[in-house]
This record gives C-alpha cells, sequence and structure tokens, in this order.
C-alpha cells in the first residue's frame, strides 16, 4: 500500500506546482521579470549630401553676391585666393578706408561669410605689430558666393598712429598685413609700406567690416 501511494501524492504535487506557475504568468506575479538597466547614449547624426552638393563645385551660379544656392558650395580655401587693396572711401579725419579684395583663384565656385583676421606685420619675418583688427559687427555679413575670377571686398579702417602720442603709440613702419579669411588658419600678406603702426597694443588702429560682393560695400 506505500509503495502505491508515494507516486500518486508526487503526482498531485507535480499537478498542483504547475498550476501554480500558470497562474502565476497570467496574473503577472511571480513571473515578472529582473529589471535591467540600460544606458542612454547621445548621438550626432551625419547629413547624407545630396547629389547637388558633390557636383556644387562645377555649378554656374550668377554673379557674386548672396542666394540659397550658396550651401551648395565650399568655403573658399586660402590657396584658392589672391589677396589685393582697393581704394576705399577714404575715411573720416583721423583715418583712411581700404578694400582687402579677395579673388577666386582656383578652378571651382567657393564662398566666403564674416571677418578676416587682420593685423600690421613687419621686421621682414612677419611679427604682429600691435593689435589686431577689431570686428566692425554692424556691418553686413552675407555669404558670398564666388565664381572662378570673382571679387570679394573688406572694408578696413586704418587709423592713423598720429592720433596717439609717441609715447603710447610708439610708432614703426610695418612691411604690410597679415590676412586670415574667415575660417581659415591660413594666412595671405598684404605689402603696404606707405602707413605707421603702434607696438602698442593699448593703441588700436584697425577695423574691419565683414566680406561683401565687390561694388557692394557701404564704407
Amino acid at each position: 500500500m506505500q509503495r502505491s501511494t508515494v507516486p500518486r501524492v508526487l503526482s498531485v504535487a507535480v499537478g498542483l506546482v504547475a498550476v501554480g506557475v500558470l497562474a502565476g504568468c497570467a496574473g503577472g506575479g511571480a513571473a515578472t521579470p529582473s529589471a535591467t538597466a540600460t544606458s542612454t547614449e547621445t548621438v550626432t547624426a551625419t547629413p547624407t549630401p545630396s547629389s547637388s552638393s558633390a557636383s556644387g563645385s562645377s555649378g554656374t551660379g550668377s554673379s557674386s553676391g548672396t542666394g540659397s544656392s550658396s550651401g551648395e558650395f565650399a568655403r573658399c580655401a586660402a590657396s584658392s585666393l589672391s589677396l589685393t587693396e582697393q581704394p576705399g572711401s577714404g575715411g573720416a579725419a583721423g583715418s583712411t578706408i581700404i578694400h582687402l579684395a579677395f579673388t577666386n583663384t582656383g578652378s571651382s565656385t567657393c564662398t566666403l561669410q564674416g571677418w578676416p583676421g587682420v593685423s600690421f606685420v613687419g621686421g621682414g619675418d612677419g611679427q604682429q605689430i600691435g593689435a589686431a583688427a577689431s570686428l566692425d559687427r554692424s556691418s553686413p555679413h552675407p555669404t558670398v558666393t564666388l565664381r572662378p575670377g570673382q571679387v570679394a571686398v573688406a572694408p578696413l579702417k586704418i587709423g592713423q598712429a598720429g592720433n596717439y602720442s609717441a609715447a603710447d603709440c610708439s610708432p614703426v613702419t610695418p612691411d604690410g598685413y597679415r590676412v586670415y579669411p574667415p575660417g581659415s588658419k591660413t594666412s595671405l600678406f598684404l605689402k603696404d609700406e606707405g602707413r605707421q603702426a603702434c607696438r602698442s597694443s593699448d593703441a588700436p588702429l584697425l577695423s574691419v567690416q565683414a566680406l561683401v560682393p565687390e561694388g557692394q560695400a557701404t564704407d
């Protein structure tokens, strides 16, 4: 009798356990999984270039100026620009305005936007003299699209060293200007030995406006 009773008891126990497990799954009780820790990652998406962007360097845009198509073209590299001086408005008393003229000497259309970095240099070795040019942020600053051979200009206001005492200025004749196109870490040199610079950075002489298409400067 005892031998036949044991299997029956085990069978009933197993059945009760199975019923309990099924009831737990249906009610969300004992079968609830434990929480798993997750991490948060910030991902910056990189846009896929459109077909028009890929062929933008050979585009046939209109004359230099602003336009919605300017986003199709790369920024002008210093290696594809030449720098010359053009006469400006003449300036007010105690100062002169010239135009820094950037010509696209490359074979592709490119863009310039913003203010160039400008400073006097001298000593025959490109050493900076005095304070770098301040940026006239009240001036228009469009994106200028330049086809090969086209020009953008940045009006540069040059104060006279004589506006300061010799002690405050410490005047010196510069070799010219070191000019960085906007966004570039490579500079261009513009020779100009006909002016006086101040060695003292407390006697600033230069102020530059943003680049605009040739013929559209309002200095």
